[in-house]
């Protein structure tokens, strides 16, 4: 469940860049336009994407931490039992070869 909650944080964070990147496109391609409203909008829309990079940049420092402990307990894992992992990777290399085979 957690590596599932952790892949829809990435393909949030995806989806949110993509957003970001047409919000500034769309400040772009309004910045010749006149009138208070239009002014008002646009300054509106700057500040609330300016929040939200910050927030970006925050969850992909999290996600990057969390990355990264994962790592570590992996690799501390492999140091503390390394026969095991071994074996783990032997029966993964046996269960491939086996689908490659029926091919």
């Amino acid at each position: 469940m957690n590596e599932m909650s952790q892949v829809s944080k990435e393909k949030l964070i995806a989806d949110f860049k993509v957003v970001v990147a047409d919000t500034e496109e769309l400040l772009r391609a309004t910045a010749g336009q006149a009138g208070e409203k239009v002014s008002e909008m646009r300054a509106k829309a700057q500040d609330h994407l300016a929040t939200a990079k910050v927030k970006l940049a925050d969850a992909e420092a999290a996600i990057m931490d969390r990355a990264k402990q994962a790592g570590q307990a992996a690799d501390d894992y492999v140091h503390d039992n390394p026969w095991g992992a071994v074996g783990v990777a032997a029966g993964v290399g046996f269960l491939i070869g086996l689908l490659i085979g029926r091919r």
